[in-house]
C-alpha cells in the first residue's frame, strides 16, 4: 500500500501552491521549474500538518538502532515520533547497518514511507582525515581542497551519510575563537574559492550520485566574529564588514550550489540569527534566490529563549518559521509547537510548505525516493573506508599545507644521513592529538606520529625523548582537555639528548582538542610547560627546528626571535607523521601559505592584513598621538599569505596595459617570478589591490587573485592576472554593489607584505 502512496505522488503533477498574500509569497514561495518540484508538490498535498512538521524536525541518533527499541525517557519519544513520520532527518547514526535500520522504520512503517536524510560533522574526513580545514587552506590549492572533500564524502556516503555539516564558510580574524580550525582564514576572496571548491568536492557533478552528499554552509552568518573570540557570543559589527567580508564566502557557496545552509548560535545587531528574517528571507532566499533549505544549529531555536527575544518554545518556534529556518537540529520545539501554531492562524501553512518542500526537494535530489537505501552498502563500506587511493590523498594533502615560517641559514632540510637528530616532545610520538578537533567518526591512535614519519629515514641516528606531557585527555564524549602546568618530568632527560646532538627537532604545539567548538583561548602562546622546554633545550643546543602542532594562529614571538627553523605543521590528519617527515627531510618543498595572520602577542588580535589606515596610520610628528601600541610593533608577527620555500623567488617587471581605464575595461597586470634558488619550487604569486578612496573607506590591501606556479632553479615565468570591473568594486552599506572612479595601487608578491607595486586610474 506504501507503494502505491509513493508512486501516486511521484508520478502526479499539479501547480504551484497559494495561501498568502503577495508580499509573504514573494518571501516563501520556492522554485518550482522541475519534475522534482512537481513532485514535491504532490507530496505535500498528502501530508498533515502534523506530517509536515516532522519533515522539519531532526533528531540526534539516541538509541542502538540495530538493537531494541528504546522504552521509557526522551529516547522512546522520539521512537514513537520516527514510527509516526514525525522526523525528517537524523544526525550522527553512521555505519551502513545502523542508517539501514532507522531508514527502514522512516520508510516502511510510517504513512507516507518519506526517507531520512542522514547528517553528519564530517568537517575534514570521515575516517581517514585530511588536515584541519584552516591547514588545508594554507594550501592555496582548491584542486587539493576539492579532492579532500571528494574523500571525505567518499567515505562518509559509504557509511549511510548523505548530509555533513560543511564546509564552514565563517571568516575568522580573532585566533582565540577555536573554530577557526574548521574554517579558510581571514580572507574573504580566498574564503570564497574555498568555499566553492569544498562544496564541489562534497556534492560533486550529480548529487544522486552515491559518493557524494549535500554540503552545508556554516555559519549563517557573522560567527565567526564573536566578540572576544568567545565561543556562542554576541556579534556586533557594521554592515560594511556583514557585506564585504562576512557574507562573500556564503555567496559564493550559494552559487556553486550547496544545498543547505546552518545558521548560528549568535545575534546580529540585537537579533538571533536564527531569527533572522533578514538574512534568511530577505538575503540567503530572496536576493540570493538559494532554493535548498536551512538548518539551525543545535537547538539554537531553542536558545533564542535563552537570549530574551522569545519568551517560551512556542514564540521561538513563531520566530524561526517565519524568518526562514526550514527544520529544527534537536531543539524539540517545532515538533512541539509549531503544527498547532498553524492551527491557530500564528503561523501560515504556506511557511510550512515552504520550508518542508525545501527539505523534500533536496531528498529527491539526492535519490533517496528512489532508493532509501542506496548509502547503506556494507559490501562497498568496506572497500571505500581507509583504501589506498584515500590515504594517498591525505598524504598530498597534508604535505601541501605545511607551511614554512622560518628557516635561518638554511638549517632545513635536514640531511638524510650522518647527524644525531633528537626528537623531543611528547606530541611527536601522539598517534591521537595529529588527528585534530572534530573527528567523531575516526578512530583514536590511527594518525602517522612524527616519530614513525622519521623512523623511516635511517641513514641519521635518531633519539627520541617524549620530555613533559602537553595535557591530558578525559575519556569524555566531550574530550575536555586538562593541561599539565607543572609537571616537567622528562626535562632532564629531553636537556641531555639536546646536548649530544647535531640538530634538536621539538614538536610542540596544541593537543587536538584544544581547539574546536567550545574551545576559546585567552593565553596564544605554547600551552603548558612546553615553552620552558624550548628555553631549556635552546640553552644546551640552539640549532632546533621547531615544528608545530596546532588549530590556530599562535603567539610564538620568542621563538621566532631565537629558533632558526620553525614549520607550520598544524594538525595534519591520519598521514601527519609522514607529510612532516618528507617536509623535513626535503623530499617535498614545502609551498604553504598563511591564511591567517600570527600575532606577536594575543593583544594584538584580532589581526588580520586587510585593515582600515585611520585617520592617523604612521609617526608624522614624531610623538605618541598616532595609531599604535606603545609596548610592541603594531605590525604581525608573520603576515597574511607568508611562507617559505626550500628554494628563493624573486619579483620583476610589474607591468599593467594602461594607466588609465574605464569602467568596462579589463586591468591587466603580468609580473615576472624567477626561482633563483637551486631546488625547484612552487610558488603563490598574489595580487592586492588598494581603492585609494571611497564612498566606503576600503582596506589598505584587498586580494584579488593568485596563481600557483612551479619554476626550475633559475627558470622565471611571466604570470598574468585579468582584473574585471568584479574585481574592483565593493558592496555599500545598503549591500549594493557598487565600482567607483578613481585611484587604484595593485601590489604582487609572495606575501600580503608585497614586494612591487603600480597605480592606475579608474575613470
Amino acid at each position: 500500500m506504501k507503494q502505491c502512496v509513493i508512486q501516486m505522488f511521484i508520478l502526479s503533477l499539479s501547480i504551484i501552491f497559494t495561501g498568502c498574500d503577495s508580499n509573504k509569497q514573494k518571501q516563501t514561495t520556492r522554485h518550482m521549474n522541475t519534475e522534482i518540484d512537481k513532485k514535491v508538490d504532490s507530496l505535500l498535498k498528502l501530508m498533515t500538518i502534523e506530517e509536515k512538521v516532522g519533515q522539519m524536525n531532526q533528531y540526534n541518533g539516541f538509541w542502538d538502532v540495530t538493537g531494541p527499541a528504546p522504552e521509557g525517557g526522551s529516547a522512546e519519544k522520539k521512537y514513537e515520533h520516527l514510527r509516526n513520520g514525525w522526523v525528517g532527518s537524523m544526525l550522527t547514526v553512521r555505519g551502513a547497518k545502523e542508517v539501514r535500520a532507522v531508514q527502514k522504520i522512516a520508510v516502511e512503517e510510517t504513512r507516507l514511507g518519506i526517507p531520512l536524510i542522514i547528517g553528519f560533522d564530517v568537517i575534514h574526513g570521515y575516517k581517514t582525515l585530511s588536515p584541519i580545514p584552516l591547514a588545508e587552506a594554507a594550501s592555496w590549492d582548491l584542486k587539493a581542497i576539492e579532492k579532500s572533500a571528494s574523500v571525505a564524502a567518499a567515505e562518509a556516503s559509504a557509511s549511510g551519510i548523505n548530509w555533513t555539516f560543511g564546509p564552514m564558510v565563517d571568516i575568522g580574524r580573532d585566533a582565540r575563537w577555536g573554530r577557526v580550525m574548521e574554517g579558510a582564514g581571514e580572507d574573504p576572496f580566498l574564503g570564497s574559492l574555498i568555499a566553492q571548491a569544498r562544496v564541489k568536492g562534497f556534492q560533486g557533478d550529480d548529487l544522486s550520485a552515491v559518493n557524494t552528499i549535500a554540503a552545508c554552509a556554516k555559519h549563517f552568518a557573522a560567527y565567526g566574529f564573536a566578540e572576544a573570540g568567545k565561543e556562542y557570543n554576541t556579534v556586533d559589527i557594521g554592515t560594511s564588514t556583514l557585506h564585504n567580508i562576512v557574507l562573500p564566502p556564503f555567496k559564493a557557496a550559494a552559487e556553486a550550489g550547496v544545498r543547505t545552509f546552518m545558521n548560528s548560535f549568535n545575534e546580529l545587531n540585537g537579533v538571533p540569527v536564527t531569527g533572522s528574517s533578514y538574512l534568511q528571507r530577505d538575503i540567503l532566499k530572496g536576493e540570493w534566490g538559494f532554493n535548498g533549505f536551512v538548518v539551525s544549529d543545535w537547538a539554537s531555536i531553542n536558545e533564542m529563549i535563552s537570549w530574551g527575544h522569545a519568551k517560551d518554545k512556542r514564540e521561538a518556534a513563531k520566530i524561526a518559521a517565519i524568518a526562514g529556518s526550514d527544520m529544527d537540529m534537536e531543539g524539540n520545539v517545532y515538533v512541539e509547537e509549531l503544527a498547532q501554531l498553524v492551527k491557530d492562524g500564528v503561523v501560515e501553512e504556506a511557511i510550512l510548505d515552504d520550508a518542508v518542500g525545501r527539505i523534500l526537494k533536496v531528498k529527491f535530489e539526492l535519490g533517496l525516493f528512489d532508493d532509501p537505501y542506496k548509502y547503506c552498502d556494507e559490501t562497498r563500506e568496506k572497500e571505500v573506508i581507509g583504501s589506498k587511493k584515500h590515504r594517498e590523498a591525505v598524504l598530498d594533502m597534508a604535505k601541501k599545507s605545511i607551511v614554512l615560517l622560518k628557516n635561518k641559514n638554511n638549517l632545513l632540510p635536514l640531511k638524510k644521513e650522518g647527524q644525531k637528530i633528537a626528537l623531543i616532545g611528547a606530541l611527536a610520538s601522539d598517534k591521537s592529538s595529529p588527528l585534530g578537533s572534530w573527528r567523531i567518526a575516526s578512530d583514536d591512535e590511527t594518525a602517522v606520529s612524527v616519530l614513525e614519519g622519521m623512523q623511516k629515514y635511517t641513514g641519521n641516528s635518531l633519539n627520541y625523548v617524549k620530555g613533559p606531557d602537553v595535557a591530558l585527555e578525559t575519556t569524555t564524549f566531550l574530550h575536555e582537555v586538562k593541561l599539565n602546568t607543572t609537571d616537567t618530568s622528562g626535562l632532564e632527560e629531553a636537556i641531555n639528548a639536546a646536548k649530544s646532538s647535531d640538530v634538536v627537532v621539538m614538536v610542540l604545539g596544541e593537543y587536538g582538542f584544544q581547539t574546536g567548538e567550545g574551545r576559546s583561548r585567552t593565553n596564544l602562546q605554547l600551552p603548558g610547560v612546553q615553552q620552558e622546554l624550548l628555553e631549556a633545550v635552546y640553552k644546551v643546543n640552539p640549532n632546533i627546528v621547531l615544528v608545530l602542532n596546532n588549530g590556530r594562529p599562535l603567539a610564538i614571538s620568542w621563538a621566532d626571535e631565537h629558533i632558526p627553523a620553525i614549520v607550520e605543521a598544524w594538525q595534519l590528519g591520519t598521514e601527519t607523521g609522514n607529510a612532516v617527515a618528507e617536509v623535513l627531510y626535503g623530499d617535498y618543498n614545502p609551498s604553504g601559505k598563511l591564511p591567517m595572520t600570527f600575532p606577536r602577542n594575543v593583544g594584538q588580535v584580532p589581526i588580520y592584513y586587510n585593515y582600515k589606515n585611520t585617520g592617523r596610520p604612521v609617526d608624522k610628528d614624531d610623538n605618541v598621538f598616532w595609531s599604535h601600541y606603545v609596548d610592541v610593533d603594531k605590525t604581525p608577527l608573520y603576515p597574511f599569505g607568508h611562507g617559505l620555500s626550500y628554494t628563493s623567488f624573486e619579483y620583476s617587471d610589474l607591468k599593467l596595459n594602461a594607466s588609465t581605464f574605464s569602467v568596462n575595461d579589463d586591468v591587466q597586470v603580468s609580473v615576472t617570478v624567477t626561482n633563483t634558488g637551486k631546488v625547484e619550487g612552487k610558488e603563490v604569486v598574489q595580487l592586492y589591490i588598494r581603492d585609494l578612496v571611497g564612498s566606503i573607506t576600503r582596506p589598505v590591501k584587498e586580494l584579488k587573485a593568485f596563481e600557483m606556479i612551479t619554476l626550475q632553479p633559475g627558470v622565471s615565468k611571466t604570470v598574468n592576472f585579468v582584473l574585471n570591473k568584479e574585481a574592483l568594486g565593493f558592496y555599500n552599506n545598503e549591500g549594493k554593489y557598487v565600482i567607483e572612479s578613481g585611484d587604484f595601487k595593485v601590489f604582487l608578491g609572495g606575501s600580503s607584505d608585497t614586494v612591487l607595486e603600480a597605480d592606475f586610474t579608474l575613470e
